[in-house]
């Protein structure tokens, strides 16, 4: 999860050296590298993310990487035209060779919707209406009505994603029902619990999604790690994770994966090791027990 370094003492981390870490990550054989949206630095939220937007700095890393996923966990839908949102997800999977991973949320911070003349209550409608938009712009010169406006006339939408349809991932509820999530998203991102939550929790969502006649779907979620220099060091818990050895963690990312987790995005803004330690350290201890 970028920024790829450490900053507990504040909300803002520093962004320096970003590109060469995650030229680093690829190289060491690392899946993927995740992006937030977050637009505004909001006090009482304590975390500005990779301070860039997000699309901005995936054009810049579409051309400074060659093979790791560039994945976005979230745009916030709301916040957003849908058109604007189709365009650069297109754009940047395109120019990326079909890297990108794009999570859509309907936005947990109260204070960015007044910012933006946004009412907060009925963000959950908006989400499904911009979802739908996004979907139907996929489509060769669509006409549908929405309420964020009506194309027709052989509009078109121009790239189209390197596989057609883009997979969109929903992140947490969304202020959506379990079964609407089960019908329409390709994936879902799921915030850190214990194994055996999540592994309920992963179970009943595919059985809806079996219900939907669908097959089974992805589902990752984020966990923020500080890892010690002592492989059997013990579990501490931070915020949204732990502090633990290489050992305890691979037993945890197993117990995780047995739980019907796909994925693990790692957050390391409260790791106390050098950045670049820590990357080699997780590729030679944890990668290779994890290979596809």
């Amino acid at each position: 999860m970028v920024p790829l370094e450490s900053y507990a003492d504040g909300p803002v981390p520093g962004m320096k050296n970003q590109t060469a870490r995650i030229q680093l990550a690829e190289t060491l054989g690392f899946t993927s590298v995740w992006f937030r949206d977050v637009p505004f630095n909001v006090p009482s939220f304590g975390d500005a993310g990779q301070v860039y937007d997000p699309f901005v700095y995936l054009g810049l890393l579409a051309g400074k990487t060659e093979r790791i996923a560039l994945g976005v966990a979230s745009i916030v839908l709301p916040l957003r035209h849908p058109v604007h949102v189709a365009k650069a997800a297109a754009s940047v999977d395109v120019l990326s060779g079909g890297r990108l991973i794009l999570g859509v949320a309907s936005g947990d911070r109260p204070d960015e919707y007044p910012a933006l003349n946004l009412p907060f209550e009925n963000r959950g409608e908006r989400f499904r209406e911009s979802f739908h938009y996004i979907r139907k712009m996929e489509e060769s010169a669509p006409q549908f009505e929405s309420s964020y406006g009506n194309p027709g006339r052989g509009m078109d939408l121009l790239p189209k994603s390197t596989a057609g349809k883009r997979p969109l991932l929903v992140t947490g509820g969304s202020q959506q029902s379990p079964e609407w999530i089960a019908e329409h998203a390709d994936g879902w991102m799921l915030y850190p619990r214990s194994p055996e939550l999540q592994s309920q929790i992963v179970g009943d969502w595919q059985r809806q999604v079996e219900k939907a006649g669908r097959p089974p779907q992805p589902v990752m979620q984020s966990l923020y790690v500080d890892l010690l220099d002592d492989p059997d060091a013990p579990p501490r818990p931070i915020h949204l994770g732990f502090s633990s050895g290489s050992n305890y963690l691979y037993h945890h990312l197993k117990s995780l994966k047995a739980a019907g987790i796909n994925h693990v995005a790692l957050n390391l803004r409260f790791n106390q090791a050098d950045i670049g330690s820590t990357l080699h350290r997780l590729a030679k201890d944890l990668l290779p027990r994890f290979s596809l």
